[in-house]
């Protein structure tokens, strides 16, 4: 394929991408909004951003932007630049959950809340797919772990992972976050739902295959 029409396909793409970026964070602030009407548990951060905000009274929405203003901070040290998908992510999924939990009736049966954990984890697999595969770069919280990665190559992507997930899990629930079957659920269901819906919403130059490996959790 010629540089020319590279760039051509690129143009064309464009409107996508920038479509598929905002759709995907948009469904990924709506899914975590089931998550958290379930009351079933959520993902690690979310515990960590529930805890949060039971701690201070502030929105769910603000704890998961004004949390991700101080992560991509750590950022600078990490050598690690933010994309225009990064700085989206900072500000839609938190205002979008908040308006999503305004409007979702609380899930009063078990049945109801059952159906909310399992929408809201297949809406975050398609989200997630989505967001990534419009490559606009990471949020704020997968750039810290693959920074961290970058900058000292000695360790594991699971390690620093593991470790990271461990840590706010930790701190959220000891703030009084939700963890519960939803959480083991998301962990369980998100890596194969990635796999199966990144290739779908993959945007690649016309002529190329292009292999994505998404890192998994909140953005």
């Amino acid at each position: 394929m010629t540089s020319q029409s590279n760039s051509e396909t690129s143009g064309r793409g464009l409107p996508r991408r920038v479509g598929q970026l905002f759709a995907g964070l948009v469904l990924y602030g709506v899914s975590m909004a089931f998550m958290v009407e379930s009351r079933l548990g959520l993902t690690s951060w979310d515990v960590f951003h529930q805890g949060v905000s039971k701690a201070t009274g502030l929105s769910f929405g603000w704890v998961v932007i004004l949390t991700g203003v101080p992560i991509l901070l750590l950022w600078i040290p990490l050598r690690q630049k933010p994309g225009f998908g990064t700085i989206a992510n900072l500000v839609v999924i938190g205002l979008v959950v908040d308006a999503a939990l305004a409007v979702l009736a609380p899930g009063d049966s078990l049945a109801m809340r059952v159906t909310y954990l399992v929408v809201g984890i297949l809406l975050n697999g398609v989200a997630t797919g989505m967001y990534i595969g419009a490559r606009f770069g990471p949020g704020p919280r997968d750039g810290l772990m693959t920074g961290i990665v970058h900058r000292f190559p000695r360790l594991s992507v699971r390690l620093v992972r593991t470790t990271i997930e461990v840590a706010v899990l930790a701190t959220g629930f000891l703030l009084g976050g939700t963890v519960g079957l939803g959480t083991i659920a998301y962990a369980l269901a998100i890596g194969p739902l990635v796999q199966l819906f990144l290739p779908v919403f993959a945007v690649t130059p016309r002529g190329r295959r292009v292999r994505l490996a998404p890192s998994l959790g909140t953005s």
